[in-house]
């Protein structure tokens, strides 16, 4: 008998899938927006005003960057106000990726624009008037650093926080969700998940002040499910660690066995962070603006070191040079986002570790994964469809129960056949 079974997990029945920072991120990007167009119509109007058609130009270029973060607060806004429309079947989370790609295929025009006129004034050099070019290459440099300062402190700084922590004395401040103090007659003991390039364990270790664990240690695992898991202990430098490995889902009550009785205490899932290719909890809008005004920064100080040069050394080519330069960090920035954007657009597979999640899960419950498939729904959401064959008496809704506490999986769908097949 196959049975079918879809439950939406932490976002509730609404299926709303939008990044934890979205609405911070809108009003960045709507005040980066504001900046620019102040700029733009002073630059505009003092150009026109004093025949400055160099500083026109730079308004008619502020125009085009105002133009592209109108692109991710659209796309902010417009996902915000429709996170519950039904006709969004897996909520409108996608939309801050679709106007990532997009912005991105504009920094990739802006790039062969930059290209092209850098060439050609390296082949037909024109004049400069360095002492109107300079400043207002400054001034640029001094918006986008501002802009860039108030879109900073989003996920879209590329990073990498792998899954394996170090769990130690040293550590406890930095990791306290897979950490806790246990206060006792005899001291304080500290019980950790460790998983620092190893399967995960358990450890105990005394701290300061504590009576020295000098007999074997025993926790047991209480499953939200009710399943139980005993862990044995062994003896080590400083510290005692479980025999066996710790299975995923890492949300669970322990009873630890210590000197003048047990202990409970409770862990909660959690997600891990991933590079920027993991697609986990990255907001690619955000990235998209954040690149925006970062490769604009990025040529308006390579225009400044070339026109300096230019104008101290007689180097004419230098102010082109720079901008070929420029148009080749920009081009590599584009390529980086429309190919992280677009896997996610097309569905491709993101986050491996949420899918070696629910497979540990369900193979540690001692069934049959027929097919699994995980992909973003949003930043810091997943979906997932599975497929399990058991000999046991259990319906989706154990499934369901096992894999509610893994945190970012907010939508699955669980199919069941029954008898196992052989």
């Amino acid at each position: 008998m196959n049975e079918l079974y879809e439950a939406p997990f932490s976002a509730g029945h609404d299926h709303v899938f939008l990044g934890a920072g979205h609405e911070s991120n809108e009003r960045k990007t709507w005040a980066v927006i504001f900046i620019c167009a102040l700029m733009m119509i002073a630059e505009i109007a003092g150009g026109s005003l004093f025949g400055s058609l160099a500083l026109v130009a730079d308004g008619l270029h502020m125009s085009t960057h105002a133009g592209a973060m109108l692109i991710a607060a659209l796309a902010y806004t417009y996902a915000r106000k429709h996170a519950n429309d039904r006709r969004f079947v897996f909520g409108t989370g996608k939309l801050g990726d679709l106007a990532g790609f997009s912005s991105a295929i504009i920094l990739a025009m802006i790039a062969l624009l930059i290209g092209y006129e850098a060439v050609v004034r390296l082949m037909a050099p024109v004049s400069i008037r360095f002492d109107e070019a300079i400043p207002i290459a400054v001034l640029g440099l001094v918006v986008n650093v501002v802009s860039a300062w108030l879109l900073s402190g989003g996920d879209h700084h590329g990073h990498t926080h792998g899954h394996g922590h170090e769990h130690s004395e040293q550590a406890h401040d930095e990791h306290d969700d897979e950490i806790r103090h246990i206060h006792t007659a005899e001291g304080v003991y500290t019980l950790s998940i460790f998983e620092d390039g190893v399967p995960p364990v358990f450890r105990v270790l005394a701290n300061a002040g504590a009576e020295p664990l000098s007999h074997q240690v025993l926790a047991t695992t209480v499953r939200p499910d009710g399943a139980r898991q005993q862990f044995q202990f062994v003896q080590k430098a400083g510290f005692w660690e479980s025999v066996s490995d710790i299975p995923e889902p890492h949300g669970f009550d322990v009873i630890l066995a210590l000197p003048g009785g047990e202990h409970e205490v409770h862990f909660e899932e959690h997600a891990h962070g991933h590079d920027d290719h993991g697609g986990d909890a990255h907001d690619y809008n955000m990235r998209a603006a954040y690149v925006h005004v970062i490769a604009d920064a990025a040529v308006s100080v390579l225009a400044i070191i070339g026109l300096l040069l230019a104008k101290s050394f007689g180097w004419l080519w230098m102010d082109p040079l720079a901008g070929i330069v420029g148009a080749l960090v920009i081009a590599n920035w584009s390529y980086g986002l429309l190919r992280d954007t677009g896997r996610i657009l097309v569905d491709v597979s993101s986050d491996d570790s949420m899918a070696n999640k629910v497979r540990g899960v369900i193979e540690g419950a001692g069934d049959k994964l027929l097919d699994l498939h995980v992909w973003r729904l949003g930043p810091g959401h997943f979906g997932a469809v599975v497929s399990v064959a058991t000999s046991e008496q259990r319906g989706p809704a154990f499934y369901h129960c096992r894999l509610q506490h893994q945190k970012g999986l907010s939508h699955i769908t669980v199919e069941v056949h029954s008898p196992l097949a052989a």
